[in-house]
């Protein structure tokens, strides 16, 4: 599972921090109705007071009504733009922004344009990022509103009124308008005709930290380090303190672990915050805690998950007593450490855990939240590793569910859930729900992925897989063409994804009996194959020289098949030894030919091996060690050996009533076989009571339409062995 799509991102609630860490500020008022009748009958009076009044009133309400609050600030802005625009050209930066000032029917200033209509692929990204604001990451560590004082300069005031607006958008979200009002605090900043830089350092390294903070949201990570870089060095060239580097650090570290770029400077930058929260802050301060989650995510993708666990426990420890039972981010923190435990393998630990995560988190979030659906998943997963099939189920339905309220119709993580459930149902032989599951999953995949994603290719190759197994050819036929054609654009015409594809190919066209098309697919597999490998000691050759062989057999070209069923043989025993499986195939391919020209001795002779590795190899009691007696069996009756044959079929059958598993139809069939012999050796009572057992279980064998067969008999045939390949995730 990919631990980065669990956040533990920022709480919009954290304290702002000032130079001096220890003192926080106080706000002069708990939110309220007066307050906010005080922002909305204001006189309009330029006076600073009366600017700062406002201001003051919307740092009051900021947390509990930012709309209310982005009225205040933007009327105290209109009130002072006048004043605050004075002079802007005779600065070395050039005019400042004009302001418009307020409509009188609100006093809140729009400046900001409407965020842009994405394109498919920016929509795909943003998806990505999906709801990461719940969680805290360290990101927004300077949230507050900040008060106007009587020292500051026309500028900076303005300035300051400018970055309160930007904290009303970013606590509703709305990162767009908020990065232009951060923007735009930045351009009064560098208008300062004082250059007071004692006075403004922290101002700087405010805006570039909440300008990262937004580009970071809205999916510009590059952006975002570049903004978050220039507050380290503010904070270095200024000396502001150990405390704001710490800030700086963890907040680029977390863009470092986002990016894929370099997750041991990713840690070594949250260890160096660490340190310096701990030592500013206390061992049991939320951003401690933060960090050790932060800490924790790059060790899970490490694959390191006992030092992962060490530290989310760790700080899930802090966080269960700082933030209490009911706080997302306890819960983000416990979602992660039953991430690692599953990982590491520890199931029942995981699922305690993620049954932890869902209680809290459908309360916080919402039965329909994009990480709820992941959750579900990973459950389901853990029941389908502990073959709980029905349970499996159940999860990835909810997943599937959750996932499309939280993400919508189109998504590639409702992709990945409809695959699973295709695999899921494809195991449980529910073909037809299996195929449906893929097809969506499919259709997911070509809206929200590039053409030729690897994923798409592994969907079409599940979907082709089905067909086969459904004995449609005609139409795994066609789905294996789209795979070829999408790894020739991806891979190139010599790969040897291509080769595998072509023999995929070639199987089908074998089965439908078109052995000319059969055999010129085979023979551009066989091609790629040698080419790519440099000889003919592989195992992919072995099995495209089977199949050539195969096909050549069935053109009665036996010569011809027999080479190639004498190379692959060589190779098979090379790679593999002499008591393999797939050996056994070939001795029982070779045979069959030898019986075919007339060489009984000979094939009767390579039957016996073929036993004798079957047996080895997979086991006395293996159903193709019953299908080799069986055919040996039917060998000696066509030669006259009725007592051999009937030895043979007899061992079968006893093996076959002992299987756990038995067959009816084969007991059926083989009593059958038994009956015949007794039938030409004029053993009526044995012949009858062989054919009215046999004659028993067709009858109970209702959707068989299966008789007894009293003459005639098929004595041999090919082997036609592919093992099946499961679905794949």
């Amino acid at each position: 599972m990919n631990q980065s799509r669990i956040r533990s991102l920022e709480d919009s609630q954290r304290d702002d921090r000032s130079v001096n860490p220890s003192k926080r500020m106080r706000l002069a008022s708990p939110c309220g109705s007066a307050a906010v009748a005080s922002c909305s009958s204001s006189a309009c009076s330029n006076s600073p007071d009366e600017i700062a009044n406002l201001n003051a009133t919307g740092m009051n309400i900021l947390h509990c009504d930012p709309s209310e609050a982005e009225r205040c600030f933007s009327q105290a802005l209109s009130l002072g733009n006048n004043k605050f625009s004075a002079k802007p050209a005779a600065s070395k930066m050039g005019a400042a922004p004009a302001l418009a000032p307020a409509a009188a029917s609100s006093p809140r200033l729009s400046f900001c344009a409407k965020s842009p209509v994405n394109t498919h692929n920016d929509k795909t990204k943003l998806l990505y990022i999906y709801q990461r604001q719940e969680y805290d990451e360290g990101m927004y560590a300077y949230s507050e509103a900040l008060p106007i004082e009587e020292h500051l300069t026309d500028s900076v005031r303005s300035a300051t009124l400018m970055y309160n607006v930007g904290q009303t958008h970013v606590r509703r979200a709305k990162y767009f308008e908020a990065r232009k009002w951060f923007e735009l605090a930045l351009v009064r900043l560098k208008l300062d005709p004082t250059k007071n830089m004692a006075i403004t350092n922290m101002y700087y390294v405010r805006v570039f930290h909440n300008l990262g903070h937004c580009l970071y949201r809205l999916g510009k990570n590059e952006d975002a380090m570049r903004c978050y870089q220039k507050a380290l060095a503010q904070v270095q060239q200024a000396k502001l303190g150990s405390y704001h580097e710490a800030v700086a650090n963890n907040c680029l570290a977390v863009l470092l672990f986002h990016n894929n770029i370099d997750s041991a400077k990713a840690l070594d930058l949250f260890r160096e915050a660490l340190v310096e929260y701990r030592k500013h802050l206390g061992s049991d301060s939320r951003e401690v805690a933060t960090v050790l989650n932060n800490i924790g995510r790059v060790h899970y993708l490490k694959s390191n998950y006992d030092e992962a666990l060490e530290v989310y426990e760790e700080g899930l420890a802090i966080r269960r007593k700082i933030l209490g039972t009911e706080s997302i981010d306890v819960a983000a923190t416990i979602c992660n450490t039953g991430q690692s435990y599953h990982q590491r393998g520890d199931l029942s630990k995981a699922m305690e855990m993620y049954k932890e995560f869902l209680e809290l988190a459908s309360t916080l979030l919402g039965p329909n939240h994009r990480d709820i659906a992941v959750i579900y998943k990973c459950m389901a997963e853990i029941h389908h590793s502990q073959s709980e099939t029905e349970l499996a189920k159940t999860m990835f339905e909810k997943a599937l569910a959750a996932g499309q309220q939280a993400l919508g119709a189109f998504h590639p993580e409702l992709a990945s859930t409809l695959n699973k459930l295709g695999n899921l149902h494809y195991e449980m032989n529910d073909m037809d729900t299996a195929l449906k599951y893929y097809i969506e999953g499919l259709h997911v995949e070509q809206m929200v992925l590039s053409p030729d994603h690897p994923h798409i290719i592994i969907t079409l190759l599940n979907i082709a897989q089905i067909h086969r197994h459904q004995g449609k050819y005609a139409a795994a036929l066609l789905r294996y063409g789209e795979v070829r054609e999408l790894q020739l654009k991806s891979f190139g015409p010599n790969s040897i994804a291509v080769a595998t594809t072509l023999s995929s190919m070639g199987l089908m066209e074998y089965q439908l009996k078109a052995y000319s098309a059969a055999f010129d697919l085979y023979q551009q597999a066989l091609r790629i194959q040698r080419d790519h490998y440099g000889n003919d000691d592989h195992l992919d050759v072995a099995a495209s020289l089977n199949s050539i062989g195969l096909v050549l057999f069935n053109q009665s070209e036996y010569t011809l098949a027999k080479q190639c069923f004498t190379d692959s043989l060589r190779i098979r025993r090379e790679q593999l030894g002499s008591n393999h499986r797939d050996v056994a195939i070939l001795w029982y391919n070779i045979a069959t030919i030898y019986l075919e020209t007339g060489e009984d001795d000979v094939a009767v002779k390579l039957y016996k091996e073929t036993l004798r590795v079957e047996r080895l190899s997979l086991g006395a009691k293996h159903h193709d060690v019953i299908l080799t007696l069986q055919h040996l069996g039917l060998v000696h009756q066509q030669r006259g050996e009725l007592d051999e044959a009937r030895t043979y079929f007899c061992e079968a059958l006893e093996i076959e009533r002992t299987k756990k598993d038995e067959s009816r139809l084969a007991i059926g069939k083989l009593l059958n076989l038994i009956g015949n012999i007794h039938l030409q050796r004029a053993n009526v009572k044995e012949m009858m009571e062989c054919y009215i057992e046999a004659s028993r279980i067709y009858e109970a064998i209702s959707d068989q339409a299966e008789s007894l067969v009293i003459a005639g008999y098929n004595f041999y045939g090919l082997s036609t062995l592919h093992p099946p390949t499961a679905a794949s995730a």
